[in-house]
């Protein structure tokens, strides 16, 4: 047996004709760039999620650049940022001249909120927690400590759509927060996209000037914009999953629950859950101190895997110009070394996932 570590097409065949519908009606509308499909899917997200405005961009890259320059921070400022997190969720800070502080994780693979207020200083302007792999950081604290300093909140949510804190939706509790719907994430598209979220009527307009080149009337310019429009096709696809998502969301449950029921493999850590915290499986991480035996193993045997992220970002090539060396955060290189995503995805099988628990549990490693 083959089992990949993601494909698309299953949860397309899901809900296949409705998503072939939306599709044509989108097409035939001969409306394509902020159109009612658009303007629809953006009320829709914002039900959803819970909060007042949803702009939709194009992507969870431009939602992160356009959400901090919304809120003014740039050159001189230093924002908060976990360092074990996707390189994307940096690039939105440093894209707008801002500097990331980077803090270590946590058991839960988010940021630490105890490693925060000691790198607080006065030129800090913002914390940005991630909801790394479909679990929330724990924003209750991180709100308390923003409250204190008088910081700014970014909650970059690309992996956690759905997930929630004592029955309260991430997305809802900084002051302007960012979604990405690229294929792969759990309320995906079928290209790239994204949005911000906010109960800000000032910074979703601020946004809506920002990403259609900073005009609200066409050739008519009030602040230096980009492009950076949902298109009206993804927003047609995406009503149509997000009209589905609770189903979606129990068919990963299915298989994440199944996987920490079944592996037993005493070399493989499975992933810790915190109490009351509602987590959405965009990822199944595993951390084993022999982890490339591990993935190598799994690959002879006909399993993809993929690790979530080999390269820290303080680490990478990109931020060498902050002079970071190997060992300034343990933890999250740690992780880097040791942490592996094991195949998971919407229409997986129960045979599919059975033969991966099966292998795991056969790995022997490399002492025995």
């Amino acid at each position: 047996m083959k089992v990949p570590f993601n494909v698309l097409r299953p949860q397309y065949l899901m809900f296949k004709e409705e998503y072939d519908k939306a599709a044509l009606e989108a097409l035939d509308s001969g409306w394509y760039v902020l159109g009612e499909k658009v303007s629809q899917f953006e009320k829709e997200f914002a039900d959803y999620v819970g909060v007042n405005y949803c702009v939709g961009l194009n992507s969870g890259l431009d939602a992160l650049i356009l959400a901090f320059r919304a809120l003014g921070i740039g050159k001189g400022d230093e924002v908060i940022v976990p360092a074990n997190t996707y390189i994307a969720s940096v690039l939105g800070a440093t894209e707008n001249g801002a500097t990331p502080v980077f803090v270590e994780p946590d058991e839960f693979y988010n940021i630490d909120p105890a490693r925060i207020e000691e790198v607080v200083t006065e030129r800090t302007k913002a914390i940005l927690p991630v909801h790394l792999y479909g679990q929330p950081a724990r924003m209750e604290e991180i709100m308390a400590i923003a409250k204190k300093y008088n910081l700014l909140v970014v909650e970059d949510c690309a992996q956690a759509h759905g997930s929630t804190i004592n029955g309260k939706n991430i997305g809802t509790f900084g002051d302007i927060n960012c979604f990405s719907f690229f294929p792969t994430k759990n309320l995906g598209a079928f290209g790239d996209a994204g949005a911000i979220v906010t109960d800000s009527e000032e910074l979703a307009e601020r946004v809506r000037l920002l990403r259609n080149y900073g005009s609200v009337k066409k050739y008519y310019h009030e602040i230096e914009g980009v492009n950076s429009r949902l298109d009206e096709f993804q927003a047609a696809l995406l009503s149509v999953k997000l009209s589905h998502m609770a189903e979606l969301e129990d068919d990963r449950r299915r298989v994440a629950e199944k996987y920490l029921k079944e592996i037993t493999n005493p070399l493989l850590e499975l992933p810790k859950i915190k109490d009351g915290f509602k987590h959405v499986w965009h990822l199944f991480v595993v951390k084993c101190n022999q982890r490339d035996e591990l993935q190598e193993f799994l690959s002879d045997n006909g399993i993809g895997t993929q690790i979530h992220y080999p390269v820290p970002p303080h680490l990478s090539g990109a931020y060498n110009r902050f002079g970071y060396r190997k060992g300034d955060f343990p933890i999250t290189e740690d992780y880097a070394n040791t942490i592996l995503s094991l195949p998971l995805y919407n229409g997986m099988t129960n045979e599919e996932a059975d033969y991966v628990i099966q292998k795991i549990n056969e790995f022997k490693g490399v002492n025995s």
